[in-house]
């Protein structure tokens, strides 16, 4: 058995961990972002980090009407910040739906409490409401569209009326087991939705649009934020069809969605179809702290909306906070805690079984040059799930690998804690786990063969019996997932 101070300090070292993503997480405040990028003065927007994307400034008078819509987890503090910040009421009205309806409501908002991660009532109901108000849009309306993560679930509605609220919940479960990235599973729920790929904003053609984004997708990706409901989409009917066909998706969807998919007039969705798939995203791209001006370089995205649909001419899209900010607190964090901090995203979207071997690997080599380590890990990997997966998420499963692999190095300080920004993994109210060399050992001395709760995707009920779920409840945010792996040694 381990010693005593072992033990001790891997309570210590999983209290840290903790504190390191909890304080990164409390870091990426909406108001205060909010104000790094948009200043109301009178009835005048100004724009504090022009991109190139759109005007610098945007006189609100010029306006007869000005319509809302809110959507994904974060929609509701990101309507209450607009609202706070913006005096102008007249002619104001608007759509909410996020995950929570906020105890406050205005009244020229109608709320919505949409399903996640599968849709609900709601997600159509708000649909539904959005696409009738922007349609209502003429060319003295200006529309901001507050987007964040979440909302392909919680908004969504069929292009093919006759599919079902049950059918579109299979569709989605079929998307989240598939083991594809967001990107790929967005591809597809854009080409199914009446609201996603850019629809809701060709509802109002003649209207001006301010996208405000808090990204739970790679900045490379940002038309699949929620499905790209304001965005023009450059994926095309041929890439659905190649997903279809490479996911074996087909086998799992409903008869009513097969027969859409397999349409010969499958409509595309809008967007310059000549551009590259992935190749779309707003001007703004923030300069990473640990990025090199090489790298800066490479990803510069070109600035502009030319070759558009004319809906998408007059819009403006402002990146307010991503995963990036979420990994540059926590390196501020771990580096005032005396850490030698790594930061290695490159593991985005992968397997998360690849990825925990993978940043393990690195980690273990890392740590022999730099005893007090942490390396830090942006973005989400990807789970495929059985048929009948057990409580769990890709956090838990992640950590629950890395536990396996720990096991070898009972006695030494070393920890890995995974979590979701959003507070919720998978289809349980936790947001992650923590996984340290004795979690293997402390799980088979409660009755768990953690081999099989991994292979099973059961790894909740294991690590709430240890006590090292990461708890944090619902945060209001979804900046995609943070993992850290921590060492002290000698």
């Amino acid at each position: 058995m381990a010693p005593v101070t072992t033990e001790v300090a891997l309570e210590t070292l999983h209290t840290t961990a903790t504190s390191i993503f909890t304080g990164a997480l409390e870091a990426c405040n909406i108001e205060s972002a909010f104000d790094r990028h948009i200043r109301f003065e009178g009835d005048v927007m100004r724009r504090l980090l022009p991109d190139g994307s759109g005007p610098e400034t945007i006189d609100l008078g010029k306006y007869h009407r000005i319509f809302v819509i809110a959507i994904g987890k974060a929609a509701a503090p990101m309507l209450e910040t607009l609202l706070d910040r913006m005096k102008r009421r007249k002619g104001l009205r608007g759509v909410c739906c996020s995950s929570q309806i906020p105890r406050e409501r205005n009244w020229r908002f109608r709320y919505f409490l949409g399903g996640h991660p599968l849709p609900n009532e709601d997600s159509f109901e708000s649909a539904r409401a959005a696409l009738s108000l922007v349609k209502k849009a003429r060319k003295d309306t200006l529309i901001f569209f507050l987007i964040s993560g979440g909302g392909s679930a919680m908004f969504d509605l069929p292009l093919d009326p006759k599919i079902t609220l049950e059918d579109t919940i299979a569709f989605h479960q079929a998307l989240i087991g598939s083991g594809a990235p967001i990107n790929e599973i967005n591809t597809l729920r854009k080409h199914f939705s009446a609201v996603k790929g850019g629809r809701l904003a060709i509802a109002a053609p003649e209207a001006a649009k301010v996208s405000l984004l808090l990204p739970d997708v790679p900045l490379r990706t940002l038309d699949a934020l929620s499905s790209g409901p304001s965005s023009p989409d450059h994926t095309t009917v041929g890439d659905v069809r190649d997903l279809i066909a490479r996911y074996s998706l087909d086998t799992r969807f409903p008869a009513s969605v097969r027969a859409f998919f397999d349409r010969d007039d499958l409509p595309e969705s809008p967007g310059d179809k000549s551009k590259p798939a992935l190749g779309w995203r707003p001007a703004f791209l923030p300069r990473l702290p640990w990025e090199d001006a090489a790298q800066t370089k490479k990803h510069a995205p070109a600035g502009g909306m030319h070759g558009e649909d004319e809906a998408f001419r007059d819009s403006v899209f402002e990146v307010l906070l991503s995963s990036h900010d979420l990994v540059d607190n926590a390196r501020r964090i771990a580096e005032r805690m005396g850490y030698h901090v790594a930061i290695d995203n490159s593991c985005d979207d992968w397997d998360y079984a690849d990825a925990a071997k993978y940043l393990l690997e690195r980690f273990h080599f890392l740590r022999k040059t730099y005893p007090r380590l942490c390396l830090i890990s942006g973005g989400e990997v990807t789970v495929t799930l059985g048929r009948s997966p057990g409580a769990g998420g890709r956090n838990q499963q992640f950590a629950l690998a890395c536990a396996l692999e720990l096991a070898r190095y009972r006695g030494e300080r070393l920890t890995v804690l995974s979590a979701g920004s959003d507070g919720i993994d998978g289809n349980t109210q936790s947001a992650g786990a923590i996984a340290d060399p004795t979690t293997v050992a402390r799980a088979k001395a409660f009755g768990f063969e953690p081999e099989a709760s991994l292979a099973t995707f059961n790894a909740c009920p294991l690590f709430t019996a240890l006590g090292d779920s990461v708890v944090t409840g619902p945060t209001g945010h979804n900046l995609r997932d943070l993992r850290l792996l921590i060492a002290e040694n000698d």
